[in-house]
């Protein structure tokens, strides 16, 4: 990124202790230009930016240097699938990467490869990387992964490779990663998480937390709507003082459509997690 693009970039946001963050994903179906703007009138410390299709036509810093006197970027999110010019998901993490470097954006999150369907290339160079901190170079970027869920009706079952807690924490260890931790993702095949998240959380290696409910086969749902014990959740992480991002992850079908009725639904879950996160 040169000198002359970034003359006109507001000051670097430092991330505050325990930032209160909204994923974009939770408003996918509008502009992005809206997104932060409804981020901003609920009083969210930043967004989450998941990169989208919308980056493989139009140039990422002029995208990103629009949206950032709207609302603070907090993590980036790599892209869920493939778009045209990134390659495939190891090189598009590395853009991501490079994104974050240019803007000082802390967090870069990520997917593991698919077991099924097979993800070849990226499979073969997701486990080639010895050091993962080696890709953000002298940024002070934060690299994670994230657990993900399992998913099937009659036969459930995680389309990932690193489906167990314990193989996730082995592979990050060895490789100098860290993790998102999503409370829906694993809430698909273990509700009673808390022991497990605990055995996590005291690494040292959890530095960002995807926020919502699950139950009855539906993910990302509004905190209350399913079944996971996220308020003792929230208690947890207070209690072991745990400073990274926890960031609302929600369907969109769990919003109302009128705009100001969004602004108030998500103000109402900032105040929730704020309230017990502090």
């Amino acid at each position: 990124m040169n000198s002359q693009s970034t003359t006109n970039l507001p000051p670097r946001t430092i991330a505050p202790r325990r930032a209160v963050v909204l994923s974009a994903g939770t408003l996918y179906t509008r502009k992005l230009s809206e997104i932060f703007e409804i981020a901003s009138e609920s009083g969210y410390d930043g967004v989450e930016l998941i990169i989208n299709a919308l980056f493989e036509s139009g140039n990422p810093h002029k995208i990103i240097e629009k949206l950032l006197p709207l609302c603070p970027i907090l993590s980036i999110h790599a892209p869920f699938f493939k778009l045209h010019g990134w390659g495939h998901s190891g090189k598009s993490l590395i853009r991501c990467i490079e994104l974050a470097r240019d803007f000082e954006i802390p967090l870069v999150n990520f997917h593991p490869p698919f077991w099924f369907p097979p993800e070849f290339a990226f499979r073969r160079w997701f486990h080639k990387v010895k050091d993962y901190q080696t890709l953000v170079k002298d940024s002070k970027v934060i690299v994670t992964l994230e657990n993900m869920p399992y998913v099937g009706n009659r036969i459930r079952f995680n389309p990932n490779i690193l489906r167990k807690s314990e193989d996730m924490l082995e592979f990050i260890e060895k490789h100098n990663l860290f993790m998102t931790f999503d409370t829906t993702h694993i809430g698909s095949h273990n509700p009673n998480f808390l022991g497990e998240f605990q055995r996590l959380l005291v690494t040292g290696r959890i530095k960002n937390i995807h926020f919502s409910d699950y139950g009855h086969g539906r993910e990302h749902l509004f905190p209350g709507r399913g079944i996971l014990p996220l308020t003792r959740f929230l208690y947890m992480l207070k209690g072991r003082n745990y400073e990274g991002a926890v960031t609302l992850e929600l369907s969109p079908t769990e919003l109302p459509k009128k705009r100001d009725l969004i602004v108030e639904s998500l103000s109402e879950v900032k105040e929730y997690l704020k309230s017990e996160l502090f």
